[in-house]
């Protein structure tokens, strides 16, 4: 019975074994040392941040160990090791850092997501651009999904062959690198001191070059913006993993089943008809950037203009200014032409998500919905304080009846609106920054603009000093410090 209950404890130890390395004050510097490269994780057991991490830290620490080269990744309780922790200055959990030979190299600030470690480590792990010694090695290379950026060089040595390792060291997170100095390499597929970025076999088309030859000097930021510019060709695949680098406006993207594994051929289908417009644009002096996303991987963002694919393409816009602009009509070459010809004439007007405007005659609380926002928000006769809110926001829920007994204890100050919208359901204009609920701004006369986020307590007492200090004209029932006035006999 006994060896049995050995044996059950050993599979029980067995599934819990871990790849992630447990360092301690004592195990720490050996641990560390003599690792080319070694991710650790400082954390503490009652962390929320921690815990959400641990399972995605897991599975990019198995998932690295089997990489070439592996790339071990550590943890560091820090309530049971002080000493390690204080020495490398944790104040905040989880704190991540890259340690190089036993020495921090820099801090973690990438992914917190097992594919997206993964990815970030990798990078870190290898060079930034990868040495084509052979034929071989250039043909693997460049029959990859993504766009390969390839360094042709008569020496590595040259000033060319410097600036091109430097800018692949600040952008090797996003693309992918390689350079050559091998002569059959380079004849094959280029020539020397230039650079070239090869796009995939699976999107070429007729209506661009299967690669862009680089020609500007040995300048960093000219090659930068040559690479950034020219990696995804004349109309890219947006993924969600790369949705950040199409950062060029006005961008137009064209919504479907974009799939290039399962099926290739119907992706370009519509992907061609959406370059051959494109290109006749962009070849008459038009300035647009245009892209390809599948709609299901983006069916928030889709939500986000009012949109939802049912077969062919869906087609929305987004310009220099973020204003977002939607094609209503079916798509067609001619309907596509149309809605670029008339964006860039300026026929087109902004889509705005906004629920309907309701009636505030009765409300404390002003409601703001994106289509009455100027009206009541950016009234040049009144200050505003407006929340903007989530309606399953828990913390938005506590706060609801302070924020309307406020609006009650105000209703008699003429210059002051207490207002709030549901930034879920709305489009909030640029120049309020809200990513957690709820967020609160005062947007005082002839300042609309540039709102103040609200960042005091939330007491009724509390809003009433901060508007009785900040507001424009003095309140009529307070003192600047908040103090109720005393009524005249």
């Amino acid at each position: 019975m006994k060896g049995v209950s050995i044996f059950l404890l050993a599979i029980v130890a067995a599934s819990y074994a871990s790849d992630v390395l447990e360092l301690t004050d004592s195990t720490f510097e050996s641990g560390v040392a003599n690792k080319e490269i070694v991710l650790v994780e400082f954390f503490a057991p009652w962390c929320g941040h921690c815990k959400k991490l641990a399972p995605e830290y897991e599975k990019a620490a198995t998932a690295l160990l089997s990489s070439d080269p592996p790339v071990p990744l550590a943890k560091v309780d820090c309530t049971a090791n002080t000493e390690v922790c204080g020495k490398h200055g944790v104040s905040g959990y989880p704190t991540l850092k890259i340690f190089r030979n036993g020495e921090v190299a820099e801090d973690y600030n990438g992914p917190r997501d097992a594919s997206g470690i993964v990815k970030h480590m990798k990078t870190k792990a290898g060079p930034s651009s990868k040495t084509l010694e052979n034929e071989g090695d250039a043909v693997k290379f460049l029959n990859n999904a993504e766009a390969g950026i390839v360094g042709f060089f008569g020496s590595e040595d040259s000033q060319l062959a410097k600036t091109f390792k430097k800018v692949a060291d600040s952008m090797a997170e996003k693309f992918r690198f390689a350079h050559t100095t091998n002569e059959e390499v380079t004849k094959e597929h280029g020539k020397a001191d230039t650079v070239i970025i090869f796009y995939p076999t699976s999107m070429h088309s007729k209506f661009e070059d299967k690669q862009k030859e680089y020609d500007g000097d040995a300048n960093m930021q000219s090659l930068k913006s040559f690479v950034t510019s020219n990696v995804f060709g004349l109309c890219g695949h947006r993924t969600q993993g790369n949705a950040g680098e199409f950062s060029q406006k006005p961008l137009v993207v064209a919504y479907y089943d974009v799939d290039y594994v399962k099926n290739p051929k119907g992706t370009n289908y519509w992907r061609n008809r959406v370059m051959k417009v494109g290109k006749k644009l962009l070849d008459s002096g038009k300035s647009l950037h245009l892209a390809v996303s599948n709609a299901d991987e983006f069916s928030q963002e889709l939500s986000e203009y009012g949109l939802s694919f049912s077969g062919n393409p869906v087609v929305a816009l987004r310009d220099q200014k973020d204003q977002k602009f939607v094609m209503t009509d079916d798509f067609s070459m001619d309907t596509f032409e149309k809605f670029l010809n008339d964006f860039l004439d300026g026929k087109l007007e902004p889509y705005l998500k906004s629920e309907a405007v309701p009636d505030n005659s009765d409300n404390a609380v002003k409601v703001v919905v994106a289509k009455n926002f100027d009206e009541i928000v950016n009234d040049p006769d009144r200050d505003v304080l407006i929340e903007f809110y989530a309606p399953w926001c828990g913390h938005c829920k506590n706060l609801e009846p302070k924020y309307k007994e406020l609006a009650e204890k105000l209703a008699g100050e003429d210059g002051i609106t207490i207002a709030k919208m549901d930034a879920t359901a709305n489009d909030v204009p640029a120049n309020y920054q809200v990513r957690g609920f709820p967020t609160i701004y005062f947007a005082p006369k002839g300042k609309k603009q540039n709102p103040k986020k609200y960042e005091s307590g939330r007491e009724v007492d509390d809003f009433v000093k901060y508007l009785a200090a900040q507001a424009t004209d003095e309140l009529k029932g307070f003192d600047r410090k908040g103090k109720a006035k005393k009524s005249e006999l």
